[in-house]
């Protein structure tokens, strides 16, 4: 890799060695790479993958970066570009439709002053909208950095949530 196509994300020694642990506790098993970029994504402010770590873990693991981009760009939880802090991931399954997800998008937009795949003026929150993620028993949900929070029917509960963010 030479200077001018070397990604543009520093890979500090820190994070090389925070991401060799999550590669220790996964046992460099390339069939975990999900999980492994899941708990990567965690220990990154912006929760996302930079292309530095994604060619570094390829590296280390060794597989190919495409199948790490492939996971990147499949999966809902997963992202190769800067996010907020806060990801918040409203489900958009029927079920979710159903109890009003839309109304509970709509209130999440006003009450932060963005559209869906905007981050606040603080970088601290986005929305995305997502497939199902599972929580159909507490319809309407969000997922925000991989914890799911349901039953969000009124202002206040939706209030209440973000708060604890904040």
């Amino acid at each position: 890799m030479t200077a001018e196509t070397a990604p543009a994300y520093p890979l500090s020694a820190t994070l090389a060695q925070k991401i060799d642990g999550i590669l220790d506790a996964h046992d460099h098993d390339a069939t975990q790479i999900v999980g492994i970029l899941l708990d990567v994504q965690d220990i990154i402010p912006e929760q996302f993958v930079p292309e530095a770590v994604a060619f570094y873990i390829a590296e280390k693991l060794p597989i190919k970066v495409s199948i790490i981009y492939d996971c990147l760009t499949f999966y809902s939880a997963l992202s190769d570009k800067p996010r907020a802090k806060y990801p918040i991931q409203v489900c958009r399954s029927v079920v979710c439709k159903v109890n009003d997800s839309d109304g509970l998008l709509e209130i999440l937009k006003k009450y932060l002053n963005i559209e869906v795949g905007e981050i606040t003026y603080d970088g601290r929150f986005m929305i995305e909208e997502v497939p199902c993620f599972g929580a159909c028993d507490m319809a309407p949900a969000v997922r925000i950095n991989g914890e799911v929070y349901g039953n969000l029917y009124s202002e206040e509960n939706i209030k209440a949530l973000l708060a604890k963010f904040i």
